[in-house]
């Protein structure tokens, strides 16, 4: 596009931009300028006023009368201030005041010319008004022009050569107007604002500052290509979940990009610029309204209470930690091995919640001794037990490590919440945990039955409550993340199955599900949440890519690499054998589950730990499916060499075959 200019025109363009980046005009440079402006106008009023014949005035009274009303027009250039502003950066505001001032000088000098006429003072010669008339008119357009023209030329010359893109603003009220204005004064955004989108019927066919407003019916293949749209910004307040996720599908189904406004206040309040805005993000698709909490409810229970978060530098266990920050508790311990999420972690509290007590403690959750030291040391009235491994691939090719750490920590934890008398015990499920396939689910079932068991012990009073939910948007390690990286190197997106659906929940929404579903708890109950309608891999594949600004199959391929082992194409919240009752918060159901035979639950989970390291890798999956009865693994690995033993001792408990007699 810029080879088609000449390069002298370039030249000149380099030169007069970095006569703009280097020189400011001093604000006194500026104050007689425009005071010289006024006396030149007001000789020009003198010459139109009698037809540029000269000889019919007295060019020094001319002169004369210009100093004066300059006069005039300097003290209210002073307390107006109309010189201060940038030139190059004139708004409307400038304007008006430069227009304030004309006006106000030519008022003060018509009536001080009336008030001399009217007591036959002849303190000044006489000036015919008609000519403070036609100075007042030339020096308000003089002025005002001047301003507007630097700031076309500076436009012009911070423009990019390159062709603007068109985008559409939905909403045209005061929030769409201020994105508007930020849009075209930032010449350097590369974008111009072809028209709003309101529901509004009565604005409908209407302009707003010369740009139209439409209905939502433009949002079509038709209006879009006919017009060349490229984005929409959403700027409108108040708008529903519901119906901004709905707008946000449409248009990303169109395939144009969708911006949206940050803080409404930011933008009011005038400091907003065209790189705030933002982009829409992923959980934006999935049209949840906010979850209401009790927070008298949740205030009174976490008020002046020690409490534990294990593995708090994960994804759920940091934002808990940053849910507890809200509340007037007595001290949060702040429990992870990840050394280095764990310092940054402690960082962020300190900067965004100074008014929060906390302990930082690097520990392992399997260390009973390690883990003893601490309960007896800080006494926690409440635990939320995050601490796990949850990659599923990873735990397959190491289920030694999964049994050691989700079910090993859990066991550990279950046993000290006992002995130091904790009030709650909240352990973090999830949905891979019912019917399991993998190890991962299955570490976690058996975590479920370990709380569970220990909520029958007899004489122990800490509520045990399990909460069980889906895929988080954002966690560390999960498809978002993965499929963000992916885009941003500019594909392919893997996907390991086009029918794979997974349900999904942000960060927040869950932490606050987990706050209030552990004080609700009564004790061996499983709380699931409600995580809305499973979303299809490949659908939030293809949203994330169109949300990145590129087309799916033509900018960013999506490839398709099958089901890893222990994977399933759906995840279930309940197994067969569960349903559910209602809980006094909408998204929060208890889940009537199987009993469980406690003793013998927890004696098989000791054999188990107590002989992990013996065992190989079969007859670890081989316990674990005593103790899960559901687990299907579907590691052909291991279902290969668990058939391939079942072979081996058929062959060898079998009785040798009768031979014939040889005659």
């Amino acid at each position: 596009m810029i080879e088609k200019y000449p390069k002298w025109f370039l030249f000149v363009r380099k030169k007069l931009l970095e006569s703009f980046g280097k020189f400011f005009l001093p604000r006194w440079m500026v104050f007689f300028a425009d005071i010289l402006a006024v006396f030149l106008a007001f000789q020009l009023a003198y010459l139109l006023r009698f037809n540029f014949e000269i000889s019919a005035f007295n060019p020094a009274v001319a002169v004369y009368h210009g100093l004066v009303v300059s006069f005039f027009f300097a003290l209210f250039i002073v307390i107006l201030r109309s010189y201060s502003g940038l030139i190059r950066r004139t708004t409307i505001k400038d304007i008006s005041i430069v227009f304030l001032v004309t006006t106000l000088s030519s008022a003060t000098f018509i009536f001080m010319t009336l008030l001399i006429r009217a007591s036959k003072l002849e303190i000044i010669p006489q000036i015919p008004l008609s000519i403070v008339v036609i100075h007042y008119v030339t020096i308000t357009a003089i002025l005002i022009c001047s301003r507007i023209f630097i700031k076309m030329i500076y436009i012009y010359l911070t423009s990019p050569l390159q062709t603007r893109k068109n985008l559409m603003i939905y909403g045209a009220g005061e929030l769409g107007v201020i994105a508007k204005d930020i849009i075209h004064s930032d010449p350097g955004c590369g974008f111009i604002v072809k028209g709003f989108i309101d529901n509004d019927i009565n604005l409908h066919k209407k302009k707003i500052n010369g740009i139209s407003v439409y209905g939502e019916s433009v949002l079509s293949k038709d209006f879009l290509s006919k017009n060349k749209i490229d984005s929409l910004i959403l700027a409108i307040k108040g708008l529903k979940v519901d119906e901004k996720s709905r707008i946000i599908r449409t248009a990303i189904n169109l395939g144009i990009e969708v911006l949206e406004t940050p803080e409404v206040g930011k933008w009011l309040c005038g400091q907003g610029s065209f790189q705030n805005f933002e982009k829409v993000k992923l959980e934006d698709l999935l049209g949840r309204d906010p979850i209401r909490l009790n927070m008298d409810m949740i205030c009174e229970g976490l008020y002046d209470k020690t409490i534990l978060v294990t593995g708090a530098a994960g994804s759920i266990g940091s934002e808990i930690v940053r849910q507890l920050a809200r509340f007037k508790t007595r001290k949060v311990i702040i429990l992870d091995q990840a050394e280095t999420p764990l310092f940054y972690l402690g960082n962020e509290i300190r900067e965004k919640f100074i008014d929060m007590k906390f302990k930082v403690i690097i520990a392992d959750v399997t260390n009973i001794e390690i883990m003893n030291g601490i309960f007896r040391e800080h006494l926690p009235d409440i635990v939320f037990h995050a601490a796990a491994y949850k990659h599923l691939s990873l735990m397959e090719e190491h289920p030694h490590e999964a049994v050691r750490v989700n079910v090993g920590g859990t066991r550990v934890i279950t046993k000290l919440a006992m002995k130091y008398k904790v009030d709650k015990f909240v352990m973090i499920s999830t949905d891979k945990s019912v019917n399991p396939t993998n190890v991962m689910g299955a570490s976690k079932r058996i975590c479920e039955k370990i709380v569970q068991s220990s909520s029958q012990i007899a004489g122990q009073n800490t509520k045990f409550i399990i909460t069980r939910f889906g895929n988080v948007l954002g966690s560390n390690g999960s498809v978002i993340p993965l499929f963000s990286q992916q885009i941003q190197n500019g594909g392919p997106v893997t996907v390991t199955h086009p029918e794979v659906y997974r349900y999904f929940m942000t960060i927040p929404e869950a932490c606050q599900l987990v706050l209030e579903a552990g004080l609700i708890g009564n004790g061996g109950d499983i709380h699931v949440f409600d995580m809305g309608e499973p979303v299809k891999i490949v659908d939030l594949a293809t949203n994330m890519i169109l949300l990145s600004g590129f087309i799916p199959g033509k900018d960013i391929q999506i490839v398709f690499t099958g089901l890893r082992p222990g994977e399933k194409l759906y995840e279930e919240m309940l197994t067969d054998k569960e349903s559910t009752l209602p809980s006094h918060h909408e998204k929060i159901k208890i889940a009537k589950v199987e009993e469980v035979d406690g003793k013998r639950v927890l004696a098989y989970v000791d054999s188990l730990l107590g002989t992990l390291y013996k065992l190989s890798a079969q007859n670890v999956i081989g316990m674990m499916e005593e103790l899960v009865p559901e687990y299907n693994c579907n590691n052909a690995k291991y279902k290969t060499m668990i058939k391939f033993k079942e072979r081996i001792e058929a062959a060898t408990s079998a009785p040798p075959p009768k031979r014939k007699a040889v005659i």
